[in-house]
């Protein structure tokens, strides 16, 4: 027995197979989420090198304009490993901390032991944390919830791998064309917006990295208060692993 196929049956196949690829193109799930991603790795490699050496002074401001400044000396390695050593003010200097994953220490000449630290501490006061002056990777911590598109920016929901990381929730705007944050919105498990970062002053440091030079905050929690990071060197570096251990915290000075 022969089937007969009509033309008009072989149209309407066709329109149904067409519909279906569409769909397929467009419908919001794996594929977005996987875009996400990549622009998400994509900013993490525009912000610094996998491994690096950094100099950078922090300067906290207090609500009637008095200042207090620290300039940092740091390195980090791959996702999980980054050390940053105090080299002012003479009160700090010789202070080192290092972040393990999400273990983090600091240690004190004086002391000679590492005091174990949290995320949401901070060694220098301030609205900066010491998850924010140790920041890894964003991809490190944070998953890809959703992202949509707003003019010239992509808007990233992320939410925190585990509940260690400072932040449970951030709300990212990225430059399209320079692929770097422009602001991100920081929420604790509630919902209560802890902080906001703010991204500025584009800087060519060399080696093929453009990024913000300066990154501030200010917090609803610390009315009046706001702290700033100024970016004056990022380098590509190999490091050794050792670096990255608590033995090795006193000796951080010999990496310049």
């Amino acid at each position: 027995m022969q089937v007969k196929i009509y033309p008009s049956s072989l149209k309407a196949l066709f329109f149904i197979l067409l519909s279906i690829s569409l769909l397929a193109l467009t419908a919001p799930g794996k594929a977005s989420a996987l875009d996400g991603t990549d622009i998400l790795l994509q900013v993490d490699r525009n912000l610094n090198p996998e491994t690096y050496e950094m100099y950078r002074k922090l300067i906290n401001i207090e609500p009637d304009g008095t200042k207090k400044e620290f300039v940092l000396y740091s390195v980090k390695k791959g996702q999980d490993k980054m050390v940053a050593l105090f080299l002012s003010p003479a009160s700090e200097k010789g202070r080192s901390t290092l972040r393990l994953d999400d273990n983090m220490w600091l240690y004190i000449p004086n002391v000679g032991k590492p005091i174990r630290i949290t995320s949401l501490q901070s060694v220098v006061g301030g609205v900066f944390n010491n998850s924010d002056i140790l920041r890894l990777d964003y991809s490190a911590e944070y998953d890809v919830a959703s992202i949509t598109e707003e003019g010239d920016l992509y808007l990233l929901e992320l939410k925190a791998k585990t509940n260690t990381v400072a932040y449970d929730l951030l709300k990212m705007q990225v430059d399209k064309k320079a692929l770097v944050p422009t602001t991100i919105d920081c929420f604790a498990a509630s919902g209560m917006l802890i902080k906001t970062l703010y991204y500025k002053e584009p800087k060519d440091f060399g080696n093929g990295i453009v990024r913000p030079s300066v990154l501030e905050t200010d917090s609803p929690l610390y009315k009046g208060y706001k702290s700033a990071m100024v970016y004056a060197k990022i380098t590509p570096k190999e490091l050794a692993d050792e670096v990255f251990s608590l033995n090795y915290l006193s000796r951080v000075d010999e990496l310049r």
